[in-house]
C-alpha cells in the first residue's frame, strides 16, 4: 500500500454542520481535507466520519494522525 502524501504540516480548523463526511486519507484530493475520489490510484481509502451537532473540529492535513480524521499533533514530528 502507498504512503499518504502530506498535504500540509498543520491541521485545519473547520466548523462543520451535522452530517456525514469523507476525509481524504491519501493527500491527493483537490478538495482538502475532504475526499474527491483521487485515492482510486493509491490503494488508500477515505475515512468516513459523522458530525451529530454543529461544532469546530481540527482535521489532520499531514495524513499521519493516529486519530484520523482528527489531528493528534503528529505533524510536529514529520
Amino acid at each position: 500500500m502507498e504512503e499518504p502524501k502530506i498535504f500540509d504540516k498543520k491541521p485545519v480548523l473547520l466548523t462543520l454542520e451535522p452530517g456525514e463526511y469523507y476525509w481524504c486519507a491519501c493527500g491527493r484530493s483537490s478538495n482538502q481535507p475532504f475526499c474527491d475520489g483521487s485515492h482510486r490510484v493509491t490503494g488508500l481509502t477515505p475515512v468516513f466520519f459523522k458530525i451529530e451537532e454543529k461544532k469546530e473540529v481540527w482535521l489532520c492535513n499531514c495524513k499521519h494522525s493516529g486519530n484520523k480524521p482528527f489531528c493528534d499533533g503528529t505533524h510536529r514530528t514529520l
